[in-house]
């Protein structure tokens, strides 16, 4: 299985119904107010412009392992969790200070250019963090009223209704251990582990696997096993994106390169570079890492050397090849399960095994 091809035939797809969607929404939403639809306008730009639709992907493929069969059904009702995931990421950008993602300026960064532009007298920065806020809001409102209104058996939709608030709850408590360690600068690999897991791997891969499983009528046998796959992947999904974060290009981020530096972001890589340095070389290293907005491309490639000198850059990658082998073998146990779902499975934690990083 072509995992690339599966993946972008299921992103086409996709794509479609999730324009088509935004279009009923923002044509009901002109009904009420203009500047809300043209806010929903500006968001359907913003989703539309890059993504690998990785999570309503993992979603599909969750309902095929527990014997769902409607492909078409699905696709429409796996906007729910991309719809949940364009709330979260507006509200991450926030926090992170981010201006771009895929080539579009963050839904705050235009409302804030936008908030200047029409109320000079006024704090157009408050302005447009606010909007983006809102908005965030109602796409987490639109995420579960897709997953409310499914054509699929009620009692799999409750269950799945109540999943979808779990993954949520567990995000937030990650997203907050993200920014206490940003600021606290002492967590320990342990406690960076332990956020991964609640920011990505239950949010990014378990919770898409669960919530199609669930719609399918899945059990918990099946639930915990595709747990034990999921993850170990999200986690060393995330220490691979750590690692594209210094080492990538922005295409492949989809933000610019240099941004979790220039964020001060707290990661295995700082937190092993840290410990590996010695005194000069980490005082260099964690000034870098306070720089903030006055960051250059030379202090960024300073820091890129100290992190490899340091050890931490192969130590991540040999890290994250652990995750995923641990990933790859839990789903090769799995038993009573679609052939095409556990191929898919199967096929991902073989791209990632291979993934430039």
């Amino acid at each position: 299985m072509d995992i690339q091809e599966v993946m972008k035939e299921y992103k086409r797809e996709f794509d479609i119904e999730l324009g088509l969607y935004f279009d009923r929404v923002i044509a009901e939403a002109r009904k009420k107010d203009t500047f809300v639809a043209g806010a929903l306008e500006y968001i359907k730009k913003f989703a539309l412009s890059g993504g690998k639709r990785l999570r309503p992907t993992l979603m599909y493929y969750g309902y095929l392992a527990a014997g769902g069969q409607d492909r078409g059904k699905m696709i429409k009702v796996s906007m729910s969790v991309e719809l949940i995931h364009i709330f979260l990421l507006i509200h991450d950008d926030i926090i992170d200070r981010d201006e771009l993602r895929h080539g579009v300026e963050t839904v705050h960064t235009h409302y804030r250019k936008f908030g200047k532009k029409l109320f000079p007298d006024f704090d157009g920065d408050h302005f447009g963090d606010s909007i983006a806020l809102i908005m965030g809001d109602m796409m987490h409102a639109l995420g579960n009223q897709v997953l409310f209104e499914a054509p699929l058996d009620p009692v799999c939709i409750l269950k799945a209704l109540s999943k979808l608030q779990s993954i949520v709850a567990l995000t937030v408590i990650g997203q907050t251990k993200d920014v206490y360690i940003e600021y606290d600068k002492r967590a320990t690999e342990a406690e960076i582990l332990r956020m991964y897991e609640y920011k990505t791997a239950r949010y990014t891969v378990e919770g898409p696997l669960h919530l199609g499983a669930i719609l399918a009528g899945g059990n918990e046998a099946l639930l915990d096993s595709l747990s034990r796959y999921a993850i170990p992947l999200g986690i060393a999904f995330q220490i691979q994106d750590d690692i594209l974060g210094i080492f990538g290009s922005e295409e492949k981020l989809g933000k610019p390169v240099g941004s979790d530096i220039a964020e001060g972001k707290w990661t295995i890589l700082v937190s092993y570079a840290v410990k590996m340095l010695n005194a000069s070389d980490k005082k260099e290293f964690l000034n870098v890492l306070q720089k903030g907005s006055n960051l250059t491309s030379n202090d960024m490639e300073r820091f890129r050397i100290l992190v490899r000198q340091s050890g931490a850059l192969e130590y991540a990658r040999t890290l994250a090849q652990q995750y995923i082998s641990e990933g790859r073998q839990a789903v090769l146990e799995l038993k009573d399960i679609n052939t095409e779902a556990k191929e898919f499975l199967i096929g991902v934690a073989d791209f990632m095994m291979q993934r430039d990083c």
